[in-house]
């Protein structure tokens, strides 16, 4: 059984855990019914200790309310870690959050949105060298995720290909190497947990007397991000290692 091994970066918002669970929850959800796998969670925004890279057949790192740009001393430890990881080929998908201290690790820049922030369901339009990529290969040119981000990656990291763009966001995916992705929109979110996102960032942005990002009513679920999660948790380091 794969021995994936989940980075949590952050805690999702009090009404959602309550009642929900929480990031790694959802992640593990849309996986282990298709795919059987040995999870550990390792809290790095509480200082848990990265784990030996030895012992790992895949890694997913969660979303988070932390900002990468606030270079937190957990942040750079993570971002150093995950430069190994990449160089051993280790499978990574990097999760909202997660995207974007992958990209900030292997050289890309992240910051605030021009246009603002993106809440709710969006449409995601896949380059062409997405086509043949072992997870994002075979979906539909375009086809909606859910996203709630204020920041994003708003330079590449040198040699890493574009999977995709949303409308506010052209590097909303990327892979690097033959085993690293980023993902900035929430493959694990349903209609449910971005409609609660959105409402919770209405509140705040009311606030600050701001227009806010959308109406909760036009949230759907989408079924290409359990799709990509799947297809991600498939692999193993060996499918990389056989050259």
């Amino acid at each position: 059984m794969k021995n994936i091994f989940i980075i949590k970066t952050g805690d999702s918002i009090p009404c959602l855990v309550g009642r929900r669970g929480d990031f790694e929850n959802w992640i593990i959800a849309g996986i282990e019914t298709h795919h059987p796998f040995s999870d550990t969670i390792v809290p790095v925004h509480k200082k848990a200790q990265l784990p030996d890279l030895a012992q790992i057949d895949g890694i997913i790192i969660t979303g988070s309310h932390a900002m990468v740009t606030e270079q937190s001393e957990w942040i750079k430890k993570t971002a150093d870690w995950l430069v190994t990881a990449v160089k051993q080929e280790i499978p990574i998908l990097g999760i909202c959050f997660g995207h974007q201290i992958l990209a900030y690790a292997l050289g890309g820049t992240v910051g605030y949105m021009p246009e603002g922030p993106e809440f709710g369901t969006v449409s995601f339009h896949m380059s062409d060298d997405a086509k043949d990529d072992p997870i994002f290969g075979g979906l539909p040119q375009t086809f909606e995720v859910q996203t709630s981000h204020f920041q994003a990656v708003t330079k590449l990291p040198l040699n890493a290909i574009p999977m995709g763009s949303t409308a506010k966001d052209p590097y909303s995916s990327f892979r690097y190497g033959r085993s690293a992705w980023g993902v900035q929109f929430h493959p694990e979110y349903d209609a449910d947990i971005t409609r609660a996102y959105i409402k919770e960032i209405n509140e705040e942005l009311k606030k600050s007397c701001e227009n806010t990002p959308q109406n909760p009513v036009f949230c759907h679920d989408t079924v290409q991000g359990q799709i990509i999660l799947s297809r991600f948790a498939a692999l193993s380091p060996k499918t990389f290692n056989q050259d």
